[in-house]
C-alpha cells in the first residue's frame, strides 16, 4: 500500500506511532484529508484497545499482547492436566436449527476467524485437547491481522517469520497461514503434568534448530505426535529487541489458551433488532446479564459451525475441510468499511448463513 510506505518514511511505522501524530502531520505526508482520518482514527482505536489489554489482561485480545507474552514455562506451570483443560470449557454448543437461523449477533472479524478455527481444529486435529486447539487458533488470528494492518497501512517492516525467528520450529497449516508450533511431550489429558519438548542442545546450552520442519495435519493426526502450543513469534523478537535475551525451549512466548478463551466469550453481543434500536431509551444491561448473553451466542455460533463442519467431515480430507473454512469464513464475515476505516468495526453476522454453507444430505 502506497500510504503505508510514505508513513513509514517518514517514521510511522507502527499504530502507536500514527496516533501520537495529528492529522496536519498525516495530511502532509499523505496529501489526503480523508485518507488521513481514517488512518489515524483507525490507529487511536487500535492504541486504545492495547492500553485496555494492559490493563485489564483477564479479558483483552490476545493478538496484543506483545510485550510481556505467555512463555510455555509459564502455562505449564498453571496446568493440573484435566483440571487444566476442564478449567478452558467453552459454552454447550446449541445445535437447534431454527433458534440459530434467527440469531444476528454484532461483532469485529477477529473472534470469528478465532471461532471459525477453533472450531475446525476440533475437526482436522481432533487428538489436540482444547488447550492446544485455542493456542493454535489464536496464532492464526494473529497472523492474519498483522498481515491485514500491513496492507493497510497501520504496520509495517518486515514480520518476525520474515525476519527468521521462527527458524527450526515445526509449522503446521490452518485456515491457509502457516503457524509456527511447540511441542509438548503428552496431551494434558493423558498426563498429570504435562513436559515440553525443549529440542537437542548443544554444548552451550541453545535449542539445536533442524531446517524447516513441516508437521501435516494428516501426520498430527497419528497418536504418535505431542499436542502443540502456537509459538508467538512476534513476542519472541520484542522481547529479544527489549534486551531480555533470545527464548529458547520452555521459555518460548506461546499463544495464551486461556486469553483465547476469554476473547471468545465477551466478543458475540446480540445484534439490536429494528425495534430495539427505535426506542429513545434501551434498557441497558447490567454486566452479569451481558456476559451471560454473550456466553450464550458464542454457544450458538460454535453449535452452527459445528453443523456446518460435520456436513462437510464425512467426505472432505482434512487438508481440504481446512483449505474451504478460509472460504466459509470470507462468505459470512460481518460486512465493515474497506481499508482503515474498517478496521476493528463490528457488523452483523447472521449464523443462517453459516447453516446455508451446509452441504446438501
Amino acid at each position: 500500500m502506497v500510504a503505508g510506505k510514505q508513513l513509514h518514511q517518514a517514521g510511522l511505522s507502527s499504530a502507536v506511532d500514527i496516533s501520537n501524530s495529528n492529522i496536519k502531520s498525516l495530511q502532509a505526508i499523505l496529501s489526503d484529508e480523508k485518507l488521513s482520518k481514517q488512518i489515524l482514527n483507525a490507529a487511536k482505536r487500535s492504541s486504545k484497545k492495547r492500553k485496555a489489554d494492559d490493563s485489564t489482561p483477564a479479558t483483552t485480545s490476545p493478538t496484543k499482547r506483545r510485550d510481556t507474552g505467555t512463555s510455555a514455562e509459564q502455562e505449564q506451570g498453571g496446568s493440573t492436566g484435566p483440571a487444566f483443560e476442564e478449567s478452558l470449557a467453552l459454552p454447550p454448543l446449541e445445535t437447534n436449527e431454527e433458534i440459530i437461523s434467527s440469531t444476528v449477533l454484532l461483532t469485529n472479524r477477529a473472534p470469528l476467524v478465532l471461532a471459525f478455527a477453533t472450531a475446525l481444529l476440533s475437526y482436522t486435529m481432533p487428538e489436540q485437547p482444547l488447550s492446544s486447539r485455542l493456542s493454535l487458533a489464536q496464532a492464526v488470528v494473529s497472523l492474519n491481522s498483522r498481515s491485514k494492518a500491513v496492507s493497510i497501512g497501520l504496520e509495517s517492516g518486515r514480520s518476525a517469520e520474515d525476519e527468521g525467528w521462527g527458524q527450526g520450529q515445526p509449522k503446521i497449516k490452518i485456515m491457509g497461514r502457516d503457524v509456527r508450533v511447540l511441542k509438548r511431550w503428552q496431551p494434558p489429558d493423558e498426563s498429570e503434568t504435562t513436559k515440553l519438548e525443549e529440542g537437542t542442545k548443544s554444548k552451550d546450552d541453545q535449542v539445536t534448530k533442524d531446517p524447516e520442519p513441516q508437521l501435516p495435519a494428516a501426520d498430527i493426526a497419528s497418536g504418535d505426535v505431542s499436542a502443540l502450543w502456537g509459538l508467538d513469534l512476534e513476542a519472541l523478537r520484542s522481547s529479544n529487541s527489549t534486551g531480555k535475551g533470545r527464548s529458547t525451549g520452555e521459555h518460548l512466548p506461546i499463544y495464551s489458551p486461556q486469553s483465547a478463551r476469554d476473547y471468545l466469550l465477551k466478543s458475540f453481543a446480540t445484534a439490536p433488532t429494528s425495534a430495539a434500536s427505535a426506542e429513545t431509551s434501551p434498557r441497558k444491561q447490567s454486566t452479569a446479564a451481558l456476559l451471560v448473553e454473550k456466553k450464550r451466542n458464542l454457544g450458538l455460533l460454535l453449535g452452527a459451525l459445528d453443523l456446518l463442519y460435520s456436513s462437510w467431515s464425512p467426505i472432505l480430507s482434512s487438508d481440504e475441510l481446512d483449505r474451504r473454512a478460509w472460504q466459509w469464513y470470507v462468505r459470512t464475515r460481518p460486512d465493515v468499511e474497506h481499508g482503515v476505516a474498517g478496521w476493528g468495526a463490528k457488523g452483523e453476522l447472521r449464523l443462517k448463513d453459516i447453516l446455508d454453507l451446509r452441504r446438501d444430505p
